[in-house]
């Protein structure tokens, strides 16, 4: 006995199982259904996540999950925004994406400022999310998933610019303020 097939070809349970897959990953395993602020809270686990294996100290651990997270992020981001209705507020794995690679320009010499860092590019991150200054808008344009996520990746390499040049003076005076007792 054969099973009948769904629009796209795919038997129809195949297709909500992968589609609730889908929707999993892009919420962040529920993150984007927080009720207020879920891109934040993208941001915060991505900063979490991204903040535990660099304190693990293994850089090419980092770049796997790193690209894990941002392959997995532009499948379900696409699937996703076609279940949800385009670039929706409760697709978050683009910020996780896009927070861990900001925290990428943290290298291993910055472990011991390493709190200090991960706080610093979770609110540059946020900033440039947020604000979007050019060209990181354009990268909304592109289809589906793509620009789901291709904006928050934008974000992501300004605020690890950013972190990567102010990163240093971040932490010595975050250093100089324990010193003082401050």
């Amino acid at each position: 006995m054969t099973r009948p097939e769904g629009p796209s070809g795919t038997r129809p349970g195949a297709r909500r199982r992968t589609d609730r897959l889908a929707v999993g990953v892009a919420t962040a395993g529920g993150a984007g259904y927080f009720p207020k602020a879920p891109g934040t809270m993208g941001s915060v686990l991505g900063a979490g996540v991204g903040g535990a294996i660099l304190a693990s100290g293994s850089g090419t651990a980092y770049l796997i999950v790193l690209g894990a997270v941002v392959t997995a992020g532009f499948w379900s981001a696409h699937r996703a925004a076609s279940i949800l209705g385009g670039d929706s507020p409760r697709i978050v794995i683009d910020e996780v994406a896009g927070q861990m690679l900001t925290l990428a320009a943290v290298g291993p010499e910055d472990l011991p400022g390493l709190a200090t860092a991960t706080f610093l590019g979770f609110l540059l991150f946020r900033f440039f999310d947020i604000l979007k200054p050019f060209p990181i808008r354009r990268l909304e344009r592109l289809p589906g998933g793509f620009g789901v996520m291709a904006d928050d990746l934008g974000a992501g390499v300004a605020a690890g610019l950013t972190l990567w040049i102010l990163e240093p003076l971040a932490v010595a005076m975050a250093d100089v303020l324990r010193s003082s007792g401050a």
